[in-house]
């Protein structure tokens, strides 16, 4: 059985799924020596790089590996969604999720989930058997249930994320204290309840992973200063996941994955300034600040990340484009933002994704009309409020997402990983774990 034994008793196998939030493949792959723990996992189990989702950023990767469905199905696009009918924007939680969750679906079954620092899934759920929230949950107190749990995680002084404003300092050093620190506090909390040993699925996520990325990755791959402490980071990283691995009983399959890759980010691209320079977007006075400000006269706007919407006439509340010009006034855009280059002559867009391309699904009227997936290098923003730094900008941060080279381990030498993408993961979990459900209820496909 393993370290510990076996307590609910049932044959029914179980899964370790755990998550490490924007770590592209191949960091993990080009270096056996530095990372034992995943060499030895990919020898012994499957791994690959797999594709992201349109578009790669958490707040929609997250809900779409945890439910196997689009954006379309899934409601949530982005950090940042609109009303419908409305220039109004929020900020997607967990009830915003409208697709089924693995945790809910195994709890159909009768069976039993730990979900732990997931993000977007605040507040947490209590028809399962402990939840903490992970991202944009405003502290433990609010976001971890039963109170058992919660109480457990006050006592370790548990952190649902790093302080990333550490990170804009040019002495990165308090920036990997801290995220050291709550690296340690998630792996301290993650071994307690796999030792607990009563959970048939165990859902956790290192984000702190994506977080030092965004500050160090340049520093890693182009060999700068801070290159020894990004790899000792993620020594940490592998060491964790080879514990865990080890501590598992014979029952239990680990599936480690990340929602998307990473590569370095040379400038700050503003989508809304570039729309307001080339005539696509205007706004009703000076000092606007939000979506909710622009005029009549606009003809498209962007939210992050590089979302294009026209001002479609009966969908947004001053739309300005006809209906009958839709395809033809989206075409135009679509040319215009492939024809965009970086300062140096490259193009911003990789591929401009159309909505029926990337969408569907009964929540897919607030899809963007045309999505921007960059060449690396290009984040793309999406700024309202005035500024003076032009299109194209550079900030703290040196590393961003990337759609394709995310990451996928399965602790199963029969698993088949090839052309797979993040919506496989979902039907995986629930092949390994024999719980039943129809191939049509996702958009990819069990690799088991």
């Amino acid at each position: 059985m393993g370290l510990f034994d076996r307590l609910r008793g049932d044959d029914d196998p179980r899964v370790a799924f755990i998550g490490i939030d924007g770590v592209p493949h191949s960091l993990l792959a080009d270096h056996p020596d530095r990372f034992p723990n995943f060499a030895t996992l990919a020898d012994e189990g499957t791994a690959a790089a797999i594709d992201s989702i349109v578009p790669p950023e958490s707040s929609a990767c997250w809900p779409a590996l945890t439910t196997g469905v689009n954006p379309g199905e899934t409601g949530v696009y982005g950090f940042q969604d609109r009303e419908i009918g409305s220039y109004d924007t929020y900020v997607p939680m967990g009830r915003d999720v409208q697709a089924t969750r693995l945790w809910d679906r195994i709890a159909e079954d009768g069976r039993d989930a730990t979900v732990l620092n997931v993000p977007v899934t605040f507040p947490p759920q209590r028809n399962v058997q402990r939840m903490v929230s992970g991202f944009l949950s405003p502290g433990v107190d609010k976001a971890a249930y039963p109170d058992d749990l919660r109480d457990y995680l006050d006592s370790i002084d548990y952190r649902i994320d790093t302080n990333a404003k550490l990170g804009h300092k040019d002495d990165k050093s308090e920036f990997l204290d801290v995220s050291h620190e709550t690296l340690d506090k998630r792996f301290e909390a993650f071994s307690h309840y796999l030792k607990q040993d009563d959970w048939d699925l165990f859902f956790g996520v290192f984000m702190t992973t994506d977080r030092v990325n965004h500050f160090l990755f340049e520093d890693y791959a182009r060999d700068g200063e801070n290159y020894e402490e990004f790899m000792e980071f993620y020594e940490k990283v592998d060491d964790y996941v080879g514990r865990i691995r080890d501590m598992l009983p014979d029952d239990v399959t680990l599936v480690v994955a990340s929602d998307h890759g990473f590569t370095v980010q040379d400038y700050e691209v503003e989508i809304n300034q570039w729309l307001q320079d080339e005539g696509w977007l205007s706004f009703e006075d000076d000092d606007h600040e939000e979506l909710g400000d622009i005029d009549d006269d606009a003809r498209a706007y962007s939210l992050i990340p590089g979302r294009l919407y026209l001002n479609l006439e009966g969908r947004e509340p001053r739309g300005s484009v006809p209906k009958k010009d839709y395809d033809a006034v989206r075409d135009e855009l679509k040319a215009e933002i492939e024809a965009l280059e970086g300062p140096d002559g490259t193009p911003v867009a990789k591929r401009v994704v159309e909505k029926e391309e990337a969408f569907r699904g009964d929540h897919d009227d607030i899809a963007p009309d045309l999505t921007i997936i960059p060449n690396h290098g290009f984040d793309l923003k999406a700024k309202f409020k005035p500024h003076d730094d032009g299109v194209f900008s550079t900030g703290p941060r040196n590393g961003m997402h990337s759609f394709e080279n995310a990451t996928l381990f399965v602790d199963d030498p029969d698993a088949t990983i090839a052309d797979a993408d993040l919506f496989d993961i979902a039907p995986t979990i629930l092949d390994l774990m024999d719980v039943k459900h129809a191939r049509a209820d996702f958009d990819g496909a069990s690799l088991v």
